[in-house]
């Protein structure tokens, strides 16, 4: 009997489509066949493994508005976003086609000959995606996987399963080798586990909860298989007195409000030195209400559902019942919707501001001094992103350099491009994704000495 998983629309609960669950033996068959499309993927000459890229990447761009429009049906995100999404799998396939053939080795000085280094593929990559971002963060492993020379085999999130699916079928029209990219849906425990597991895999990438990840690490380190881990997050966004507040208070809704603030780069931890902390919060109060939170296809819309029943229960557990807060507006009604929500008077070592909420809800703390802003910031076993507001650009550098999270913005929020290194200090993930130095993440450097001595 075939197992089946529903996949449900997160805006109205409604049923969108059924897929099959693949078991552990699914998963073996699977990566057979993507070795052996590999080795003839790595045989290809450079040139024509980024033609074909490039035509996966033209593929993707004739049907972004079908990829946008899956994307809002399964994951509920705005319809702006999921267009957004869609064209960021365009641009990494063709930024990663760009590197294929600039996948260079060195030549190193020696005594007694001449020694090169060669950047050969891993072979398999078993890329496992979350729900938040699903066709983007499966682009961040399969582009450069695909790119260096690698098969992919994609587990995507249970809930999330549809736009991958799609891809995997632009790839073939695309005239990619059968099997070189395949997509597995089913349960974490069974297909996901399976693929960690499997000797002929030779990396994970993980994108997901810092306990999932741990788990996965456990299991890689017993076949000592490679890993990159894109894991939790709290971000500050630490703003100071002489920054441009108006600006700061402008922003800030949205920084931890996009895709519903299930997003590991939110910025949920909102810190703002005590001088300023009266008139941001009176900023701050009319920017969150006018955020506009409804049907996920409505082009007006600003912020749709959470993903699912359990993740709207668990946002709710760490919302006190009467808490002091900056409140917006949320739909009645079928769908898994919860308010723009920001606490105004949780204490800094309370569980909703040291924990990853994952979802629409944000703490404002006050601080007295850069110091005290830097101790704040760091204050947490996470360190993947944060934001600072102020006009000073020497106290700009002097924070970015003390506050320990590996993607920093100045008077903005943005922490993600596709042509720069992401990836967190601590709990927050191991290894980078993304940038120029993607492609080296799925390659391996073989030393080569040619003696030139008689």
């Amino acid at each position: 009997m075939t197992r089946e998983h529903q996949v449900l629309n997160p805006a109205t609960e409604e049923i969108v489509a059924t897929v099959p669950a693949t078991t552990a033996a699914g998963v073996d068959a699977a990566v057979t066949r993507a070795v052996a499309a590999q080795r003839t993927w790595a045989a290809l000459a450079p040139a024509d493994r980024a033609r074909l890229l490039r035509r996966f990447a033209a593929a993707v761009d004739g049907r972004t508005e079908e990829l946008a429009l899956l994307e809002v049906r399964e994951a509920g995100h705005t319809i702006g976003n999921a267009r957004w999404e869609a064209g960021n799998v365009r641009d990494l396939l063709d930024y990663a086609a760009g590197g294929v053939e600039r996948l260079n080795g060195r030549q190193i000085p020696v005594p007694g000959g001449i020694d090169i280094t060669l950047l050969e593929p891993l072979g398999v990559i078993g890329v496992i995606a979350p729900w938040n971002f699903p066709m983007p963060i499966a682009a961040w492993g399969l582009a450069p996987a695909l790119a260096a020379g690698n098969a992919v085999v994609l587990k995507p999130a249970e809930t999330t399963p549809l736009t991958a699916l799609r891809l995997a079928a632009l790839a073939l029209e695309a005239g990619l080798p059968e099997h070189l990219f395949q997509v597995l849906p089913g349960a974490g425990d069974e297909a996901g586990d399976a693929l960690v597991e499997h000797p002929d895999v030779a990396k994970i990438v993980f994108t997901g909860s810092t306990r999932v990840g741990k788990r996965i690490m456990a299991k890689c380190a017993e076949h000592v298989k490679r890993i990159t881990l894109e894991l939790g997050g709290k971000s500050p966004n630490i703003v100071f007195a002489d920054a441009d507040l108006e600006a700061a208070a402008a922003a800030a809704p949205m920084s931890f409000l996009d895709n519903a603030g299930q997003d590991c780069c939110a910025r949920t931890r909102i810190l703002v030195q005590r001088s300023a902390y009266d008139r941001f919060l009176e900023l701050l109060a009319p920017a969150v209400a006018a955020v506009v939170v409804g049907d996920p296809s409505d082009e007006k819309t600003q912020m749709g559902p959470l993903i699912s029943r359990t993740q709207l229960d668990r946002v709710r557990g760490y919302v006190p019942e009467g808490a002091a807060a900056i409140r917006g507006s949320a739909p009645g009604g079928p769908g898994f919707w919860f308010p723009p929500t920001v606490l105004t008077d949780a204490a800094a070592d309370s569980p909703v501001a040291t924990e990853e909420v994952f979802g629409p809800v944000a703490v404002v703390l006050p601080f007295d001094d850069e110091a005290d802003a830097v101790r704040l910031a760091n204050a947490t076993r996470y360190g993947l992103a944060g934001s600072l507001w102020t006009r000073d650009m020497g106290r700009a550098l002097r924070v970015s350099q003390a506050v320990r999270a590996g993607n920093l913005s100045v008077n903005s929020h943005s922490a993600v491009r596709y042509w720069t290194p992401f990836g967190g200090f601590k709990q927050s993930g191991l290894g980078r994704e993304l940038g120029p130095d993607a492609l080296t993440a799925f390659t391996e450097t073989k030393n080569v000495f040619l003696s030139t001595e008689a």
